[in-house]
């Protein structure tokens, strides 16, 4: 808005002081419009953008302390000059308290009416700017920390990748697993957010594998219950690697840590049960299971699809959920796509602002 169209407001209940402050700040380019009440000054505030309003102290019905709360509450930019007789000086303090950027006394002098105007829109100017800094400056500090996210995401999708790479045996596990996830959390109802999430998450179940012995992990043949042990730490460890930077998506850390726990209770590594094993977590337990099975392992060769669906339909109860099984025969009522193939990879990312918010895991 230029200097030719701001407009003020005047608020008393004398008249001739109406007139006399109006004429003023008009001579000195404002436009200004004037009320008798502070119930009318509401009213023109509502049709009317105002950025300053000069009001009495003492006036009927509505006083100009009780003005100046409204007005801070109602339009918290506009700037608002009070205007008192020497004795009310007090009271002028208080509306300053309240929000007031200046205060004039009876009677009034022409030259410190305009400079309390100019002075009122300087400062106003200035808290405008430094709101508007702030939140720039805030929005700078949101965009650095989502980009740090991505930049992490990408090396922890990238370490996963590698992981895999160097077994020919489990390449592209990850991805499918994040692919069958997806469709039973969207059959299961989730909300677009939360199927993302869930992506992620099972893209990254297997991270902490990173901390297990390369000759447990690439062993040609069943582990040993001591091999097994150390295989089953790899849930802990990539809760660790994952937990500092995406304390905002506790959903992702309940899978990377609880997709072998069990519904009986005798999974790792907390031995959770039913309603304690959060939801996402059951979800990736069950796609997980169902891509181990139905891919060759060097000590074993890949099951046939009814003898995956025949053993996840005899877990049902004990390992599984019963509504993550039926959600994932609804979102594979065809059988002839399973088990699916290896799915480009895809750049999978946060939630848009979910760095910026928590986010309650569904339990």
């Amino acid at each position: 808005m230029s200097e030719s169209t701001i407009t003020c407001l005047v608020v008393d209940d004398e008249a001739p002081l109406r007139s006399v402050l109006s004429r003023v700040l008009e001579k000195s380019g404002y436009e200004c419009i004037t009320a008798a009440s502070g119930m009318e000054a509401l009213e023109l505030l509502e049709e009317n953008e105002v950025l300053v309003v000069f009001s009495d102290i003492r006036m009927p019905e509505m006083d100009g302390v009780t003005l100046v709360g409204k007005i801070r509450e109602r339009w918290p930019e506009i700037a608002i000059v009070v205007i008192t007789a020497v004795t009310d000086v007090e009271v002028a303090v208080a509306c300053l308290q309240m929000g007031a950027m200046d205060y004039i006394t009876k009677p009034c002098q022409l030259k410190e009416v305009q400079a309390r105007m100019e002075l009122a829109l300087d400062k106003r100017r200035l808290i405008r700017e430094n709101r508007m800094y702030q939140e720039n400056l805030q929005e700078l500090v949101d965009l650095q920390a989502r980009r740090i996210e991505e930049v992490f995401l990408e090396g922890v999708q990238a370490l996963v990748e590698a992981l895999e790479a160097r077994d020919p045996y489990t390449r592209g596990h990850s991805m499918r697993v994040s692919a069958y996830s997806s469709r039973i959390a969207a059959e299961l109802g989730m909300s677009v957010e939360e199927v993302q999430l869930t992506e992620l998450a099972a893209e990254l179940h297997d991270v902490g594998k990173i901390g297990v012995r390369e000759a447990v992990l690439l062993k040609p043949a069943k582990l040993d219950a001591g091999e097994y042990d150390h295989l089953m730490q790899h849930m802990a460890i990539g809760a660790r690697i994952l937990d500092p930077l995406l304390k905002n998506a506790p959903q992702v850390i309940d899978v990377v840590r609880s997709h072998h726990e069990r519904l009986d209770g005798s999974g790792r590594p907390d031995s959770l049960s039913s309603e304690e094993i959060p939801v996402h977590a059951r979800v990736v337990s069950l796609a997980d299971a169902f891509d181990a099975m139905t891919t060759a392992r060097p000590y074993r060769a890949a099951m046939p699809l009814k003898a995956a669906l025949d053993e996840i339909q005899r877990c049902t109860g004990t390992h599984f959920d019963p509504e993550v099984v039926k959600a994932f025969h609804s979102a594979f009522p065809d059988l002839t796509e399973l088990p699916i193939a290896t799915p480009d990879r895809v750049q999978h990312q946060l939630p848009e602002g979910i760095a910026m918010r928590p986010v309650s895991s569904p339990r």
